[in-house]
């Protein structure tokens, strides 16, 4: 399909995979997207997984109608999108190879050589003619490789984004961008905040009226939309008001202190409350919805005197990913020595700026008045907070 004048789409859909870099479930499967520039000189924008070398090389010769690519432009040099770079450089030996220094050794490694007699080197402000169309290359490091870059097309307005504002999912299927999109940026790209806020400066200098990413819809309208979130998620502010209660639960016990948590709260007014089984749900959505709402509450049972494997994975998961900004509570479950919620408050200590609830919630076992008065408690102040 023609993306926009003189831009044609040749990437692929996958929905064989199973698991997307070995461990986030793609329902949806998932696209490899890869652009052809046609002016004087042509380029291609990177290329596809290595099981739709085929498909893709197939795609790049029905858009250049004969014709002979000048460029090869690499990006990212993951094996999603750089599979290939090695049989498209067999099959057009004159093109010349666009990347970054970083690139070029990542490439070495993956292919045996780097290219030395065709390689162009680019950094920050470097151009490339086309003809009509000029590209600049933007350093993009840690967006969320090392060798990453972006490139600006001035003459179509389009902001070829590499990994940022993909999403999981194929582009055959119809489904909501920001829930897909959000969990893969958390998954995937979550840690680098930093990185995609100085990206997102320098996106902010440039006349950009379509963004192409390297996974998901070509995104040409309502940019705003995209920016302001890609925004929140990387600041790791809020995007959503709300509680987050996630639980981890042995014999059911601390799964009914969290669901009477949850009741609590819709009682006391509290507008959303979700409620994640740490050890049935996806965990990658768990995680997601962690960073969406300003609010979360742990629960776990104690556990060979820790806490519940699943609820260690999770934190785990979240400090990866530089958790911050939120307010969390805590509920803890202990037949003998409740030790659960100062091993959670000690596996957040490296986390900035958040702030513990006064009320915690302790159970020996089971519910009683005590511990229910507790989650009351705890139910009010999480709807008192700003």
């Amino acid at each position: 399909m023609e993306a926009v004048k003189d831009i044609v789409y040749v990437g692929v859909n996958d929905h064989n995979v199973d698991l997307f870099e070995g461990q986030y479930v793609v329902p949806n499967g998932m696209a490899y997207n890869s652009y052809v520039i046609l002016d004087e000189k042509i380029a291609v924008m990177d290329t596809v997984d290595a099981n739709f070398g085929e498909e893709w090389m197939n795609n790049v010769s029905n858009a250049i109608q004969g014709r002979t690519p000048d460029y090869l432009i690499v990006q990212h040099m993951e094996p999603d999108h750089s599979a290939n770079i090695a049989r498209f450089a067999e099959a057009y030996p004159d093109a010349k190879i666009v990347a970054s220094a970083k690139a070029f050794v990542m490439m070495k490694n993956f292919f045996g050589t780097d290219y030395p007699n065709r390689q162009i080197a680019v950094g920050e402000g470097d151009t490339l003619s086309l003809g009509v169309h000029t590209l600049t290359f933007v350093a993009a490091p840690m967006v969320h490789w090392p060798e990453v870059i972006v490139t600006y097309d001035s003459a179509a307005k389009v902001l070829f984004s590499a990994d940022g504002f993909g999403k999981f999912g194929a582009l055959d299927v119809d489904e909501d961008w920001a829930c897909e999109a959000r969990r893969y940026y958390i998954g995937i790209v979550g840690k680098y905040g930093a990185p995609v806020q100085a990206l997102l400066k320098k996106a902010a200098t440039l006349d950009i009226e379509r963004i192409y990413p390297l996974h998901g819809p070509l995104l040409t309208e309502n940019l705003g939309y995209y920016l302001n979130l890609y925004n929140i998620w990387s600041s790791y502010g809020v995007e959503s008001e709300g509680v987050m209660i996630a639980y981890a639960s042995v014999y059911g016990n601390t799964k009914k202190a969290a669901l009477l948590l949850a009741d609590k709260l819709k009682e006391h007014g509290c507008p959303k409350v979700v409620v994640s089984d740490l050890a049935r749900e996806d965990m990658a959505e768990c995680v997601e919805d962690a960073f969406r709402y300003g609010k979360l509450v742990l629960a776990s049972v104690t556990y060979n005197g820790d806490v519940f494997p699943f609820m260690k994975e999770f934190i785990n998961h979240l400090t990866e990913r530089n958790y911050q900004n939120r307010t969390v509570g805590f509920i803890e479950n202990g037949s003998w020595a409740p030790m659960a919620t100062k091993t959670m408050k000690t596996m957040l200590e490296g986390s900035k700026n958040l702030t513990y609830c006064a009320n915690e919630v302790k159970i020996t076992s089971a519910l009683n008045d005590a511990s229910i008065a507790q989650i009351d408690a705890l139910a009010k102040e999480l709807c008192e907070m700003a």
